[in-house]
């Protein structure tokens, strides 16, 4: 108790006043630090381990990377798959002569080194093949949706597994656009303008051996300007992180790129690589003179997959689920909890069944009075119908009645004269014996 220093009570109202007034007034708001103040370690702590904690975590988890290829039949998005990731995926070969767009999925397990990948690729199949393509974009738009709808309903669980749940929603749209020179299609330009704020889309030129070199950089401008033109928005490599910007950049600057897939491997000097033969040469897949798949390989896959994740997660389906929740009632204002807009969003509902309810009540007291109505007309009809046959009855019974009073008459009548042509034979012949 010596060390410690004791305050004295006060004893009265003066000593009490006296100790309020000799108190140390508490800091103003201007002293209080109210952000985080910087300290200097003496010692090592280990959280520098963070981020091998994180990468050790997220390999053993895995990655998955949802790819819709989005183009017309026969294009060569099947093959280019198979050259994107040096394998042979499932594919079966589609007509021209389905009646409506159809999305087919298939996922696939892939790893490479120690990084394990599951791959889901959308095809889009019987795309531009219908005579009417006016709501061609309408299922793709209904699936991307559909995928987000998923998610969604996951997050919002009570008891959720977002941790084993498998992520469907697209990463990447690789836009397959014909090899025409010429310009885009309409049918181009309107899916692109229905996607662009669902998700990444990357247009590609497909089949780019079939144009020359000047016509494909005439035909590059030429896309690029009409999607301006017609506010379509398409997804563009991030330059904000330094380590990649330069070359993001310069990637912007040739997009779409013109691709070229092939499966074949034909012998080029000593090496064997992936190429096309044709009569007038050969070419190479890999040759950044011949065509830009090295570009797009590098961009989608060994730069950007994690931003396009991530774009995904934090600006598409974050739009999506926005929308949604404020459709549901939610809200960020500040003045109303979870509960009461809960509540708030449950007394809409009830109002509105109790007046979709009173809205059928009366529709059907309407419709009774209206099958009222119906049925005392028949029954007027049908008491005027009776009323006609028994009068027709009773005419026809009069008519019946005096026909027998005159058969009878005639009868009566026929009678008497032959009782008379009796008696007058029977006169004569007495008198002729």
């Amino acid at each position: 108790m010596a060390a410690a220093e004791v305050q004295r009570v006060p004893s009265n109202a003066g000593d009490m006043v006296r100790s309020v007034l000799q108190a140390p007034m508490p800091p103003s708001r201007s002293n209080i630090v109210t952000g985080p103040r910087n300290l200097n370690l003496t010692g090592h702590v280990g959280f520098d381990s963070l981020p091998d904690q994180l990468v050790n975590k997220s390999v053993a988890q895995g990655f998955c990377f949802n790819i819709l290829c989005l183009g017309e039949t026969g294009i060569g998005k099947s093959t280019l798959m198979d050259t994107l990731f040096n394998t042979h995926f499932d594919s079966t070969p589609s007509t021209h002569d389905l009646p409506g767009v159809k999305l087919r999925a298939n996922t696939y397990e892939l790893q490479e080194s120690s990084v394990r990948l599951k791959l889901r690729v959308v095809d889009s199949v019987g795309f531009g093949d219908q005579i009417n393509k006016e709501d061609s974009w309408k299922s793709i738009v209904d699936y991307i949706d559909n995928q987000f709808e998923a998610f969604l309903s996951e997050e919002l669980k009570i008891k959720r597994s977002l941790f084993n749940y498998h992520d469907s929603r697209i990463h990447a749209c690789l836009y397959f656009i014909a090899p025409t020179g010429h310009s885009l299609k309409a049918l181009d330009l309107m899916t692109m303008k229905k996607l662009d704020n669902k998700v990444n889309i990357i247009p590609i030129i497909a089949k780019a051996d079939t144009i020359t070199k000047a016509e494909l950089q005439k035909f590059k401008a030429k896309i690029m300007s009409e999607l301006k033109a017609n506010g379509v928005n398409i997804y563009n490599f991030p330059t904000d992180d330094q380590t990649v910007a330069d070359t993001n950049n310069v990637m912007n600057g040739h997009l779409p790129f013109a691709v070229v897939g092939s499966s074949d491997e034909v012998k080029i000097g000593n090496k064997m690589m992936k190429a096309r033969q044709y009569p007038w040469g050969t070419v190479q897949v890999e040759n950044e003179n011949h065509c830009d798949f090295v570009k797009l390989r590098e961009m989608l896959i060994r730069t950007n997959m994690e931003d396009l994740r991530e774009t995904t997660h934090s600006q598409h389906y974050e739009l999506y689920r926005r929308h949604k929740l404020e459709n549901m009632g939610f809200s960020d204002d500040e003045s109303k909890s979870l509960s009461e807009t809960y509540e708030q969003k449950r007394q809409e509902h009830i109002s509105e069944l109790q007046k979709k309810e009173e809205e059928m009540r009366q529709s059907f007291v309407i419709k009774v009075k209206e099958k009222e109505a119906e049925l005392k007309e028949a029954e007027k009809e049908l008491h005027a119908s009776f009323d006609s046959l028994k009068r027709q009855h009773g005419d026809q019974k009069k008519k019946i009645e005096d026909s027998k009073k005159r058969l009878e008459d005639e009868i009566n009548l026929f009678n008497q004269r032959k009782a008379q042509h009796s008696a007058n034979a029977s006169t004569l012949g007495k008198k002729k014996k």
